[in-house]
């Protein structure tokens, strides 16, 4: 269950504060493949499991970018901010691998709130986002997110 803010405001108060975690995400085979179909990355460490079992993963791993893109099905089970007209994706700063992500592992966002400022009559948070790997020490991607939540 995300953890809610009545309003974007409210977010100013949490500034430093762990907002929560997602629930855990299986990345399979057939998730790597699909990435590799739309970003047009085929490389054999991400679709050739025979090969990559060879190669220096031992395994297929997943694309970065797939691990990046995982903030955007996460982030809505971390935080949840209520009464705005509209919240858009602003950017990110210092995204880092950390680790590989290797086929079969699963995978779950947690949250920091970095820092917010005021933008216009809107918020905007900095919330870093780290894709922790079930049993691992380090995580597969952390990001510094960029938001801006605009009232009602």
């Amino acid at each position: 269950m995300p953890r809610i803010f009545q309003t974007p405001e409210a977010l100013h108060e949490a500034v430093g504060q762990e907002l929560g975690k997602s629930e855990w995400l299986l990345v399979d085979q057939a998730r790597i493949d699909l990435f590799a179909e739309a970003s047009g990355d085929h490389q054999w460490i991400h679709v050739d499991p025979e090969r990559a079992a060879q190669g220096p993963f031992g395994a297929c791993i997943a694309h970065g970018y797939l691990s990046l893109s995982l903030v955007n099905l996460f982030l809505p089970q971390i935080i949840e901010v209520q009464g705005i007209s509209m919240g858009v994706n602003y950017g990110c700063e210092r995204v880092r691998f950390p680790s590989v992500v290797r086929v079969g592992s699963r995978v779950r966002g947690s949250a920091l709130l970095v820092s917010t400022d005021a933008v216009g009559n809107g918020v905007q948070a900095v919330i870093r986002v780290s894709i922790e790997i079930e049993g691992q020490e380090r995580p597969g991607c952390v990001v510094d997110t960029i938001s801006r939540y605009y009232p009602a």
